[in-house]
Formats: structure tokens, sequence, C-alpha cells
């Protein structure tokens, strides 16, 4: 579990450097990232599934992570993420593999101690 608290603690410490840093371009951009996650035709839960799909295709790790998070909260079940990782080795191919490795792992870290 101390691999999620500490990504977790460590992305709050990063944004809010860079957001102290920024211009207005840059602060745009990451109001744009969050607006786009919010209700509206698709709900929360699907758009943190695509959105997670999205990122173990791009295979970034930290994206990923922060994904899992948010779809844990959005109450994401075991399925639902078996399905997501399933479509994002499909369309990522064999190259998703190590990065689908960490995902179940950081998976069963939330399932067990965060939320």
């Amino acid at each position: 579990m101390e691999k999620i608290t500490d990504f977790i603690k460590e992305r709050e410490e990063l944004n809010e450097q860079t957001l102290k840093f920024a211009d207005k371009n840059i602060k745009r951009f990451f109001s744009l990232d969050s607006q786009c996650y919010n209700e509206g035709a698709l709900d929360k839960k699907t758009k943190e599934m695509l959105g997670l799909c999205a990122s173990m295709v791009l295979r970034c790790d930290d994206c990923i992570k922060y994904h899992l998070i948010e779809a844990r909260k959005v109450g994401v079940t075991d399925d639902e993420i078996k399905e997501v990782f399933s479509i994002a080795l499909m369309v990522g191919g064999s190259i998703v593999i190590p990065h689908l490795r960490r995902a179940v792992i950081a998976w069963e870290e939330l399932k067990e101690a965060y939320l």
C-alpha cells in the first residue's frame, strides 16, 4: 500500500509546485483535464475506465495509477477492471504487458487498503 500512498502524496506535491510555476496556458490545460472527467453524456465511472484504457495503451504508469485510484473511488469493480485491461491489451498489444502487471498490483493494493 505504501506505493499508492507515496504516489498520491508525490502527485499532490508535484501538482502544487507545477501550478505555482505555471502560466495561464498550463493552468488552462490542467483545468481542462479535470473538467473532461466530470459527469456529462458519459458518467464519471465510464470516463475513468476510458482514461485508464488510454493510459495503458499510451504506457503512462503515473496516469494508470491515477485512473485506477479514481476508478476505485467511483465504484469500478474487478470484473470491469479486467475488461478494461483486456481492451487495453488488445488495442496496445504485448508492449502493454509490463504496465498491465503493475496495474494489477496497484489495483490489489487499492482494494486492500485504500478507499
